[in-house]
């Protein structure tokens, strides 16, 4: 029996029979209907299945369904009230933000380093989600636990070196944070203990090609930005060893130490891949850490064809590489790995926290791996690169990785022989930079004036392109260069079919400007 007691905050609910009351709140068990909420699920899959994987994969539909932000938050109504709001609300809810968010596994979504939809990922994620685990010791981890420590070892061993340690990171601007750190532990341990009130002018070296997280993570960790030396690189955007060389010798004689070189292998721009055996050759003779952003490029190591852009990675100290970019597991999919063998990772990082790594557990502690993270609390972001790996194999990430940059060689070929387009450099992956030529501007000299009016054409192009929801390309200036398109070519759902169309949109777009 229970009778209606209104004390509890005005609730009519029923109360059991001797419920125990504490701070004016009954404790009569759960108050969440957990059979409510298995509905609500079961009729939100069905939502997701349509609107979030059906539609948003087909080349039919739209890229985006554009409106600017002021209009956007009136179509969602993002206002949050006392009162919750009924079940067949929320699931509307559901519908309008997938309907106005950016589907990027499209076949025509080309704008980012990342695209497509890995659906074994994608279960993968669904997982995840559910279990919501926190991947830091075996206790409450351990499906999750032993999947890292095996997709780990096989990254290891992409890489071309016996053994090695690792740790999935919430990013690959965290991975270059890492290297850094690490890199100055191993050059001044008492770092840790001390801080930066006794260490030298420490400085690093990278190159003007660098993902911008390489100063971020200067500056995060006290080194300052302003000792992060900038090497010049070629016109391929490649760092110039000969000038790295250069710059190395410029801080020893200011009396500063050098203390890491952070080289790119895919570059975000120009998909360039830094001189890797050269730069090892100038940290040996100098005894600096090597560090490979390879977090666009690292993909390229699962195809025996083009793993040889990475030559020398093998050299490396340690290595960013993104599998959520090149091999589609989702974001975020982000490994940093390290040569080290010695358990530097917990010698920087540890903090030994008695309530989570105690030393008298029930099992072997080794599988407590949370203490050598900067983070307590860590997504099991493994698990959608290995569920995916299980499913396709190696041969059929091989496969993604030579069709992606075989599309890449195609478009490129079809710009040069197509009028209005043209090649900025020959992809060495799977960048494609090019500028579109509208007619008004092609008996125009390249001079001052050519050059400013071109600057002006992708930006309008990319507007119409995105309220017109067919696809999205990006663009960018990039150093003595007007603004130019950079497609990325990633998804192996994208077609030759969808090159042709970006080549005829972008005209259909561009020509009246």
């Amino acid at each position: 029996m229970s009778s209606p007691i209104c004390e509890n905050g005005g609730s009519s609910k029923p109360v059991k029979k001797n419920a125990v009351l504490v701070d004016g709140v009954y404790l009569n068990g759960p108050i969440m209907d957990s059979k409510a909420g298995e509905r609500f699920v079961e009729e939100a899959f069905p939502i997701i299945m349509e609107e979030a994987i059906r539609k948003a994969t087909d080349v039919n539909e739209k890229v985006c369904e554009w409106q600017p932000p002021e209009e956007l938050k009136q179509c969602l109504d993002l206002d949050l009230r006392e009162g919750g709001e009924a079940p067949q609300q929320i699931l509307k809810r559901c519908k309008d933000v997938i309907k106005y968010s950016v589907k990027t596994g499209h076949p025509r979504f080309f704008n980012q380093l990342y695209a497509g939809m890995d659906h074994y990922s994608l279960v993968a994620r669904f997982i995840t989600e559910a279990i919501n685990p926190s991947v830091y010791t075996f206790e409450v981890s351990p499906t999750f636990v032993m999947i890292e420590e095996v997709i780990l070892k096989k990254m290891i061993e992409c890489v071309g070196w016996e053994g090695g340690d690792g740790i999935f990171s919430p990013g690959g601007s965290v991975s270059n944070m890492y290297a850094v750190n690490l890199a100055r532990y191993k050059h001044c341990p008492s770092i840790k203990d001390e801080g930066l009130s006794g260490m030298p002018r420490l400085v690093m070296f990278t190159s003007e090609e660098c993902h911008y997280s390489i100063g971020k993570a200067a500056a995060f960790l006290g080194i300052g930005t302003k000792n992060v030396y900038v090497v010049p690189a070629d016109e391929r955007g490649k760092m110039i060893p000969e000038e790295l060389e250069k710059q190395v010798q410029r801080a020893v004689k200011e009396g500063a130490v050098p203390f890491i070189v952070c080289a790119t292998a895919g570059t975000t721009v120009l998909g360039a891949f830094d001189p890797l055996e050269k730069i090892a050759d100038i940290c040996q003779k100098h005894g600096l850490w090597f560090h490979v952003d390879a977090s666009w490029g690292g993909g390229a190591l699962m195809s025996n064809k083009h793993r040889h852009l990475l030559n020398g990675i093998q050299r490396a100290d340690s290595v960013a590489w993104n599998p959520h970019k090149m091999l589609m597991a989702g974001i975020q999919c982000c490994a940093f790995l390290v040569k080290d063998k010695t358990g530097l990772f917990e010698k920087c990082h540890s903090s030994q926290a008695s309530y989570l790594f105690q030393q008298d557990k029930f099992y072997d502690v080794s599988y407590d791996t949370g203490d050598k993270s900067i983070q307590c609390s860590r997504r099991a972001d493994a698990f959608k690169f290995w569920l995916m790996w299980k499913a396709v194999g190696t041969r059929g990430l091989e496969d993604r990785v030579n069709r992606a940059l075989a599309l890449a060689r195609y478009l490129a070929e079809e710009i040069k022989k197509k009028e209005g387009f043209r090649l900025i450099l020959e992809p060495e992956y799977a960048n494609v930079c090019f500028w579109y030529i509208p007619p008004s501007l092609r008996n125009l000299p390249d001079g001052p004036e050519f050059w400013k009016k071109l600057h002006q054409v992708a930006p309008v192009i990319k507007e119409r392109m995105m309220k017109k929801g067919s696809m999205m390309v990006g663009y960018q200036p990039h150093r003595d260069k007007v603004n130019f398109f950079r497609q990325i070519i990633i998804s192996p759902q994208v077609s030759r079919e969808d090159m042709d169309f970006v080549l005829q949109e972008i005209e259909a777009l561009g020509k009246d400007l």
